[in-house]
């Protein structure tokens, strides 16, 4: 899919907002690095590895490796399919990441076809039940190019499917009941709050989203307000699951110094759940 003749790459990156603008050539190779990690589709699977990690951890579940792959290796697939599919629509709000993937097609490309290996590799060693809920979110990921178009339907349903990804093969693969509700409920108010947050960084008029964009102060305290949600699950629950605070703690920690730049939205926002899910780790090695 081509690009407009103007809106060309080279151009879009000269027409972010300030606080994007190109940095000084001695930080300039670090900066093209963590952007190739995040505008890849990275730093989405290197979340997804944490957050199923520490679910893993914090119920037990053996296979951890497995689910964590399964959870990376799907949530690579399913953004970097929608990053290359859905160029043009992307651009006004995240003009950095369109630049990236314009110029990296190809080794995305096939970045996909390895991480669909991986995938296949590690469904074959799951559960029947494991591999159902695979498919389910699977089959949200197809349709997420049209369902996303309405944003307050979007953040329920991807919500929805990261914590079955991250909280539920770990979850079924333990056996255990009631206890992983702990787990989802935590998670599912932290990338409630992400994903609330982020919408404000997608700057592309939509009818009928179900947020209204023109009051973006509200929908920032919605999703502080969400974070502290989160919090409070995670305080209530049962020691076992406690460490897992962490997550909606450092989430609302990049909430409360929001700014509205593609970068922040890339590396703070969503930043800050794969440094809760390693602090949640630490803490639960710490406590033994």
């Amino acid at each position: 899919m081509s690009l407009p003749t103007s809106h060309r790459p080279t151009q879009t990156a000269r027409s972010s907002k300030p606080s994007d603008s190109p940095p000084a050539p001695a930080s300039r190779l670090l900066v093209r690095v963590a952007d190739g990690f995040a505008f890849s589709g990275g730093l989405a699977a290197a979340v997804a590895a944490l957050l199923s990690g520490v679910s893993s951890q914090a119920l037990g579940a053996p296979a951890a490796t497995t689910w964590a792959v399964l959870a990376a290796s799907g949530a690579f697939i399913v953004y970097a399919l929608d990053r290359l599919r859905d160029i043009d629509r992307d651009l006004a709000g995240s003009p950095l990441r369109t630049a990236f993937v314009v110029r990296n097609r190809r080794p995305l490309t096939i970045s996909i076809g390895l991480a669909a290996i991986g995938l296949a590799a590690s469904l074959v060693q799951a559960s029947a039940s494991i591999v159902l809920l695979c498919v389910a979110i699977g089959g949200i990921g197809l349709f997420h190019r049209r369902l996303k178009e309405n944003t307050a339907l979007k953040t329920a349903y991807v919500s929805l499917a990261w914590v079955g990804a991250c909280a539920g093969m770990p979850w079924l693969a333990s056996g255990l009941g009631r206890a992983g509700l702990w787990v989802s409920g935590i998670l599912l108010a932290s990338l409630l709050a992400n994903l609330i947050a982020s919408n404000l960084q997608d700057h592309e008029p939509r009818a009928g989203s179900g947020f209204d964009r023109s009051n973006p102060a509200t929908i920032l305290w919605l999703a502080r307000g969400v974070t502290l949600a989160g919090i409070a699950i995670g305080l209530a629950a049962p020691a076992a699951f406690r460490p897992m605070v962490w997550i909606p703690v450092c989430e609302g920690v990049a909430l409360a110094a929001y700014r509205p730049t593609e970068r922040y939205g890339q590396f703070a926002i969503d930043g800050a759940l794969l440094i809760g899910a390693i602090v949640t780790m630490m803490h639960f090695a710490m406590a033994g």
